[in-house]
């Protein structure tokens, strides 16, 4: 453990910054002026808590450091990058010039969210991750990548532009921020070379038209999801996923199969104000129409026996006709368990 604490230089820094934490039991935002900006005396801290902490990093590098070593036998860990980083959290607090600290990152307001959405993370500054080497963010991608056999990025919009929302401000009222785009793909592209690990890039719903070309230049898969790619027009019911793709029914912030198929994703929208009744009707009847024709693609290419509609039957038809997809990777699961994830040559 020492040797592996000595070797990462600011681990001593951020298990300094839990203790406190745990101390002072409130957010850094909160603290007084010279421990918030960093200047943290021995008295300000529990020296045991904070080698609980050193103990828990090196913990959980032991445990990811034996998953990736699976790689070599054909299984690759897949991890994803989030978007955002807590604000109340060691990065934002120890490398504040980065962030944007007055706004949040979010989204318009959308057929799904109709109100918008603040996510409550303050965006990384572009001119000042630029002015810093991107150091930031090429470090972020290098601890995954270190584990990781696949990667796959959160919001890979967020790679182009992201919707920045002043404090006290709607979701509405927010405005699109553009990124370096060509330098962040540049740094994806040399550090998944020098780590021979795949990128994804999450691209569901609606994204701007160059995000998709932008993935496939720089040789980073995208993403198929089938309650995405559904149309209630019999002709064109579900479109093959592409080769270049990472398929998988759901996804951390997509409704289960189970809650989709049953439309209680819907009742949720309503109980949230995201749509009204009229509106909850309309999408009632749409999905009506989009399992009908979905168990109607299923039976006749062998999918699913006839007669056989409930839930878990059509979960099972979906996932193997993405079984037998041409998409590059498959990520399975099964009532919300994971069950495997296979690289096809």
């Amino acid at each position: 453990m020492q040797r592996y604490v000595d070797s990462h230089l600011r681990l001593k820094d951020y298990a300094l910054f839990r203790a406190v934490c745990a101390r002072r039991r409130a957010s850094w935002w909160t603290w007084p002026q010279p421990l918030r900006d960093g200047a943290v005396r021995d008295g300000d801290h529990d020296r045991e808590v904070m080698r609980y902490h050193l103990y828990v990093q090196w913990l959980a590098h032991e445990r990811l450091s034996s998953l990736a070593a699976a790689k070599q036998a054909g299984c690759s860990l897949c991890l994803d990058l989030p978007l955002g980083t807590n604000p109340d959290g060691y990065d934002v607090w120890r490398q504040r010039s980065l962030f944007a600290l007055d706004v949040n990152g979010g989204a318009p307001p959308d057929s799904f969210f109709t109100k918008g959405q603040n996510w409550g993370f303050p965006p990384l500054h572009p001119q000042t991750l630029r002015e810093q080497g991107c150091r930031y963010f090429i470090a972020s991608i290098q601890n995954h990548l270190r584990y990781a056999g696949v990667l796959r990025i959160d919001h890979a919009t967020g790679l182009h532009r992201l919707f920045w929302i002043p404090k006290d401000f709607s979701a509405p009222e927010g405005v699109y921020v553009h990124y370096r785009t060509e330098e962040l793909y540049a740094i994806l592209a040399l550090e998944s070379y020098r780590h021979q690990a795949l990128l994804v890039g999450e691209d569901l719903g609606t994204v701007p038209r160059y995000v998709r070309p932008a993935l496939a230049r720089h040789k980073a898969q995208r993403m198929y999801a089938p309650p995405f790619e559904l149309s209630p027009d019999p002709k064109r019911t579900l479109r093959a996923a592409p080769t270049d793709s990472l398929a998988c029914m759901s996804t951390h912030d997509m409704p289960t199969f189970t809650s989709f198929w049953r439309g209680l994703d819907i009742q949720d929208r309503v109980e949230l104000g995201l749509m009204d009744q009229a509106q909850a009707r309309r999408e009632w009847s749409r999905l009506q129409k989009l399992k009908a024709t979905l168990l109607v693609f299923l039976q006749p290419n062998g999918y699913l026996g006839k007669g056989r509609s409930g839930t878990s039957q059509v979960l099972t038809a979906c996932l193997k006709f993405l079984g037998s997809s041409r998409a590059g990777l498959a990520r399975i699961s099964h009532q919300g368990i994971e069950k495997r994830l296979s690289l096809r040559g």
